[in-house]
């Protein structure tokens, strides 16, 4: 079968590849193929008695339609998030949960009373697991993302939540959500940098709230021993033991402003609640989705928290290593932020790509993050075929020589200023992407795209 007429396969997360979820659209429907985005579970957001970590994967694919009123009204619906303030967010809850919210229009009586009656199982969840000292906090909660814990409590699968949603919501059976482990354990990363300092949950490593470096001795200090202590007193949803800063509560953060790294992330690895390093297999139906696609693209995001999590995954890398994945196409960031820092050194094009290629080596037992065989020219290109990018001053830097040597095409394209940041325009990325894995006769052409 050609690598056109098969699928492609979107590695991402979070708000960034939520604002690209129209190009992939596109590019699905010109090409009649199927679409699946691999969706990171290494979060450890949210509140210390959350039910399970914040998951907005399958809701950014909802469709909405201007001439369907239903439609629109459940795409609002699960996109909604709950007030900032923690007792206005619970009160917003409640109506929703007791159908008085507007966000009710439009939607059908048995869509609704189904929908409902979800909402009222993860509240009872959520009211049976309060304590004094524990208590779920509502401030900002994605409402897709308490449907999909609900639907979670109700099946007990988290892949049957997902179906649930994609049901109610009419999404096309062509398009899917998978998330990278298929599991209904929490699970979270450490990232370790070049000066061997480690950091501990995937909040800590993005953005911050407090100091979060690990020192070697954490585990057996005695300010840490009281405060694991004082966790296991509260009954929650976290293993006694568990490492305090994977039970803190990071609700309210931001990511501008943050200081900078002590150093350059070298290695992302999974691990348990203890602090010990685990090497969790890829969802089988990840491994297959990459198997049978003819494009795989490593969308715009958060570097070290949202793609390489799912890349360092058992399996992946050998599946994206196969020459039967004919493109595999890099969407480059349009700035750098605390991971791809720091500022006085930012990762330049390159060091991105060789950041996959570390990951995906990493994924296959490789842990040699630094030997040159990860990372040289026949290497890199196992991996990432494409780079596509826009040209700014806080962009990184592209060195389209360097990248060729590696084996790889370079497509610039132009974007749009919004508030002052350069975006990616719609219609010049959907172009780059025709331009690659899109129409036949453009396949190898670097002139037929929105600039050079």
């Amino acid at each position: 079968m050609d690598a056109r007429s098969r699928g492609i396969v979107v590695f991402g997360g979070g708000t960034a590849t939520n604002s690209l979820v129209d190009v992939f659209e596109n590019i699905r429907q010109s090409r009649r193929c199927w679409l699946s985005y691999v969706i990171p579970i290494s979060d450890n957001g949210g509140s210390s008695s959350e039910l399970i970590r914040v998951f907005g994967g399958p809701v950014r694919l909802i469709p909405g339609s201007e001439t369907d009123a239903e439609r629109a009204s459940l795409k609002e619906l699960f996109n909604h998030r709950l007030s900032s303030d923690p007792t206005q967010a619970r009160l917003q809850w409640l109506d929703i949960v007791e159908g008085r919210a507007e966000l009710w229009n439009n939607i059908s009586s048995e869509k609704r009373e189904l929908i409902r009656s979800i909402f009222n199982l993860v509240n009872l969840e959520i009211v049976k697991r309060a304590r004094p000292s524990s208590v779920f906090n509502f401030s900002k909660a994605s409402i897709g993302n308490l449907f999909l814990t609900g639907g979670r409590v109700f099946t007990g699968s988290l892949e049957s939540a997902i179906y649930l949603l994609s049901t109610i919501c009419s999404i096309p059976p062509t398009v899917s959500a998978l998330p990278a482990i298929n599991s209904n354990f929490t699970h979270h990363i450490s990232a370790g940098l070049a000066d061997g300092t480690q950091i501990t949950g995937q909040n800590s490593i993005s953005h911050p709230s407090a100091p979060t470096s690990l020192p070697d001795d954490e585990l057996s200090s005695l300010s840490t021993r009281r405060e694991m202590e004082e966790h296991d007193r509260i009954e929650d949803a976290t293993l006694p033991g568990s490492l305090p800063t994977l039970r803190k509560q990071y609700i309210n953060f931001s990511k501008a402003d943050e200081e900078d790294l002590p150093a350059r992330i070298e290695r992302i690895w999974y691990i348990n609640p203890y602090g010990h390093e685990i090497w969790p297999l890829a969802n089988p139906k990840v491994l297959d989705a990459v198997r049978r696609a003819g494009a795989v693209i490593y969308s715009i995001g958060s570097l070290y928290t949202s793609i390489v999590p799912s890349l360092v995954l058992r399996g992946v890398g050998a599946v994206l290593a196969d020459p039967a994945v004919r493109y595999k196409v890099m969407i480059l960031n349009s700035s750098v932020d605390r991971e791809t820092g720091p500022s006085t050194a930012p990762l330049t094009a390159t060091d991105f790509v060789k950041a996959i290629a570390r990951a995906a080596a990493q994924s296959q037992g490789d842990f040699a993050v630094g030997d040159e065989k990860a990372t040289g020219k026949g290497e890199v290109h196992k991996y990432v075929t494409h780079l596509i990018y826009l040209e700014d001053e806080g962009a990184p830097k592209v060195d389209r020589e360097e990248l060729n040597n590696l084996g790889l095409d370079c497509i610039r394209v132009y974007g749009r200023r919004v508030d002052g940041t350069l975006k990616y325009d719609e219609a010049g990325l959907t172009r780059a992407l025709e331009a690659v894995i899109g129409k036949p006769e453009m396949a190898r052409s670097r002139r037929n795209t929105s600039g050079q």
